[in-house]
């Protein structure tokens, strides 16, 4: 029943087919058809992967203005400037390749226009290959995973009464048991905040090597990560593990969206060995053509280590205080959580305890709308490429994902409409 009002009804022009929406952006309509609007002050967004775009105590100066040279006319290179290409690798090196003898070169990094082209274009370079990805997982992965044939996409499935960790032994029965060639996983995970780091983070990237499985590492929201000591500052990376840059099987996905918090300018990277890179330009070459210049060179001195460390420092104050305030919140209005988010501005609420229609995330969706609050059933990271389980009942239906990515008077106005909400509904 959920799975039906994703759907969209197919163009009157002869030879297109009816495209749905991914989960998030299917939200986001549903909540602009009752008058939602970027920036409206009724609204409170806990839906929408964004975080607050505006200056944070301790944060380097936002960017509001980027010049434009008469070279900037013409089009970027496919693979994305070259500085900024040796920016993002000497960024790398810097913070997690420090007297290692393999270094990133500008060679190991394709810059995109945007997150998702970035996993276009990687998956899109993919061969006949069986490709493992977890569940829950990221909503866009869904159709990407359908579009390009070439692979067979094989689900994994995460329980929460285990925190959705998968231990060594499991990872490597699924890898030699299923035949996979490449593994998909958000890190810190987008929807649950599972975040894979030190020690165990050093077993995937070696369990990579040894059974040669390729790691498609989706870092989108690395210096969000919680629970890094004091000398990971913040960040979690595979790419601090890898041994050979250009032999080791690890691709990471990353970029300004989140980590800056420059979703709007739509500059991201894939970084990995040469060859694959390579292949992933080559992808880009067909997709797309390449990105913004402008906003490619306005992009260079962000990725100076001093800016990094700034930023990441004032989103970590910021968002720590608006983690408690939902993640206690939710607990309050009578949601259970199966662990606190360890990563992402993410809070994975089991609502299974409200009363009805609340205690679906379907019926809290919409109930919430009302409410003027928008978050994400969870159905929607029950990721289902081709819908080969369709018809059977989500393991998620009972779960919704909230955002603490607005600001936070936002995020606090948002979770006292929830609790009221549910009280009255408790009341009838």
């Amino acid at each position: 029943m959920e799975r039906r009002q994703r759907t969209v009804a197919p163009p009157t022009v002869p030879g297109f087919r009816a495209v749905p929406f991914t989960g998030v952006i299917f939200v986001m309509a549903e909540a602009a058809r009752l008058g939602y609007a970027y920036g409206h002050p009724d609204w409170c967004n806990l839906g929408q992967g964004m975080p607050e775009t505006g200056a944070l105590p301790g944060a380097p100066p936002r960017v509001l203005e980027a010049p434009i040279t008469p070279a900037d006319q013409e089009y970027a290179p496919v693979a994305g400037i070259p500085e900024l290409r040796a920016a993002v690798a000497a960024l790398y090196n810097h913070l997690y390749r420090q007297g290692k003898p393999s270094q990133y070169t500008a060679d190991n990094v394709c810059i995109c226009g945007g997150g998702r082209l970035g996993l276009t274009r990687t998956v899109a370079a993919l061969g006949e290959i069986n490709l493992g990805h977890f569940l829950p997982d990221y909503t866009a992965y869904e159709e990407l995973l359908n579009i390009f044939r070439a692979f067979t996409a094989i689900p994994i499935l995460l329980e929460g009464t285990d925190g959705y960790r998968f231990d060594m032994g499991r990872l490597e029965r699924e890898i030699l048991g299923r035949g996979l060639s490449a593994l998909l996983l958000s890190n810190p995970s987008n929807p649950t905040g599972r975040t894979i780091r030190g020690l165990e983070l050093a077993s995937w990237v070696e369990a990579a090597r040894r059974l040669e499985c390729t790691l498609l590492m989706d870092e989108f929201y690395s210096h969000y990560a919680w629970c890094a000591t004091p000398d990971e500052q913040g960040m979690v990376s595979a790419a601090r593990y890898v041994e050979d840059v250009d032999a080791d099987p690890v691709l990471i996905m990353d970029g300004l969206t989140k980590n800056w918090r420059y979703p709007g300018w739509r500059t991201t990277w894939v970084i990995g060995p040469r060859s694959v890179i390579d292949a992933v330009t080559s992808a880009a070459s067909f997709l797309d053509g390449g990105g913004s210049r402008p906003l490619q060179r306005a992009a260079i001195p962000l990725l100076d280590p001093t800016h990094v460390r700034e930023e990441t420092a004032a989103i970590r104050a910021a968002f720590l205080r608006k983690r408690r305030i939902m993640a206690d919140g939710l607990r309050a209005a009578g949601m259970r959580l199966d662990m606190e988010p360890e990563g992402t501005f993410y809070v994975w609420a089991d609502l299974a305890g409200l009363p009805e229609p609340l205690n679906e995330g379907m019926g809290f969706f919409e109930a919430a709308l009302q409410e003027k609050v928008i978050c994400v059933p969870g159905e929607f990271f029950d990721i289902n490429p081709g819908k080969r389980r369709s018809g059977r009942t989500s393991r998620f239906r009972t779960y919704a994902r909230f955002s603490f990515g607005p600001e936070e008077a936002s995020v606090a106005e948002g979770v006292r409409r929830i609790q009221e909400m549910v009280a009255r509904a408790r009341a009838k």
